[in-house]
């Protein structure tokens, strides 16, 4: 593993500023992510005892405390405590989004400490209302940053993070611009991309000189290519690693961000939801984060499938006990690697990711934006089970719609209302009710689809 040295800066944002915040959090980020630096290098059997012993107490605990798995476990037969190995997983049934919907008070345990709300940004066309726990955000965390040490650079080092949540760029009160500063971290919207707003993204990398940037693919591969086509260098900044997520990476999107800016690019999978799944090491491999995160991949009926065959990626997350995600269907697909890598690290590995993309769409005036701009329109409706938005041109979109009901006509005035305010107020909202929302003609979905001209 590369040495992880930084300035003194660094190493005192990483050694002492971020480790207080965690720990007035409540959480347990700093030990757990120690152990896990220890547990990578463990032999595949230390590794798999581990899991199944983790996995065997973390469903005792979940049907004695979480009603739903109580009253399923009872009805299935199923006796946590006769769990032997981890294929013992493959005797619960899956859980997908609309049994989250169904059950979502069913599924906190009667014991859970105060639960923090979240909700999916919907990219899935399917946006998701749940709960976290302290020990599962701990783990998500624990696992990001051991995952940021292996390329050499750490909380603390100067980075840029081009994203779109609302969770990060809303609220921006002083507490949380003194904790970025702190942090010497430079957030950018990832929603608007206009020429000019691409210039001031490029003059702020240039000026900050960052250690590592952060951000979806598509989003910092846009950058990329604006900073090429202006003849702006980015790779004399000394940026030494990209990150990117929450999207399929593209061989054309790694080539173009690797090439502008100057680095390497680690790919990282995973979600809201289903937790920090796997990331991608210095010598290519997409490793999972087995200690507290099992991966299976399942055919269309739900069966089972070897290391080498494609299919849905289904996690079950070991610190979810207070929320339990177990054998989640992310609705993405993937296959699973069997093969060693060369690192030596122990965890399991994903050996592709496919079904994750987001178009950018294009305003009325010609702003570039992020599709999730939209996205966060439709996401909190609770009517919408469904969607998919088709930009025909910069006039004129369509949003399909799967809802149980007919929408309200206040429902759908807020929809056009909130997407006039995205991109102007002369564009023409059409809203379609549809009973499926139905894939591409390559078999995979795509949710924000942009037809509009620069």
């Amino acid at each position: 593993m590369p040495a992880v040295n930084g300035t003194l800066t660094s190493r005192w944002v990483s050694g002492f500023v971020f480790p207080l915040q965690e720990r007035l959090k409540g959480h347990d980020t700093v030990s757990r992510r120690r152990a896990l630096e220890k547990s990578q290098w463990w032999s595949t059997d230390e590794l798999e005892r581990f899991r199944v012993a983790h996995l065997r107490d973390f469903l005792l605990d979940v049907s004695t405390h979480v009603p739903y798995y109580r009253r399923l476990f009872a009805e299935i037969r199923f006796n946590p405590a006769s769990v032997e190995s981890l294929a013992d997983l493959a005797r619960i049934p899956l859980l997908d989004k609309p049994l989250i919907r169904a059950n979502l008070q069913h599924l906190r345990s009667d014991d859970a400490s105060i639960l923090q709300r979240y909700n999916t940004g919907g990219s899935s066309g399917e946006p998701l209302v749940f709960y976290m726990g302290k020990d599962r955000i701990s783990h998500d965390v624990a696992a990001k940053w051991r995952a940021t040490r292996w390329w050499g650079v750490d909380i603390g080092d100067a980075e840029v993070v081009v994203w779109g949540s609302p969770i990060e760029l809303g609220a921006q009160d002083r507490f949380r611009q003194i904790r970025d500063r702190l942090l010497r971290t430079k957030l950018l919207p990832a929603f608007e991309m206009s020429a000019a707003k691409l210039d001031t993204f490029v003059a702020e990398i240039r000026a900050m000189r960052p250690r590592m940037v952060f951000g979806y693919p598509s989003a910092l591969a846009h950058i990329a290519r604006h900073a090429e086509n202006r003849g702006q260098r980015l790779d004399d900044l000394g940026i030494k690693v990209a990150f990117v997520t929450s999207e399929r990476l593209y061989d054309d999107q790694r080539a173009q961000i690797a090439r502008t800016f100057g680095c390497a690019v680690a790919n990282g999978y995973g979600g809201r939801d289903a937790g920090f799944i796997a990331h991608e090491c210095p010598q290519g491999g997409m490793h999972t984060s087995a200690e507290d995160i099992v991966v299976e991949i399942v055919n269309s009926a739900g069966e089972i499938l070897p290391a080498g065959e494609s299919g849905e990626i289904v996690v079950t997350h070991l610190a979810t006990r207070e929320f339990p995600f177990i054998r989640y269907r992310t609705g993405d697909v993937g296959v699973l690697r069997s093969r060693p890598c060369p690192c030596g690290r122990g965890l399991p590995m994903l050996d592709k990711i496919e079904g994750r993309s987001t178009d950018f769409v294009i305003a009325e005036d010609g702003t570039v934006m992020h599709g999730l701009a939209l996205i966060y329109v439709l996401r909190d409706l609770p009517e919408i089970t469904s969607f998919k938005i088709i930009q025909e041109s910069r006039q004129q979109v369509r949003v399909q719609i799967v809802s149980a009901l007919p929408l309200a006509p206040v429902i759908e005035a807020r929809i056009r209302d909130g997407f006039r305010a995205r991109l102007g107020k002369g564009v023409d909202v059409l809203i379609e009710p549809v009973s499926e929302i139905k894939p591409e003609r390559s078999g995979k979905f795509r949710y924000v689809v942009s037809h509009a001209s620069p």
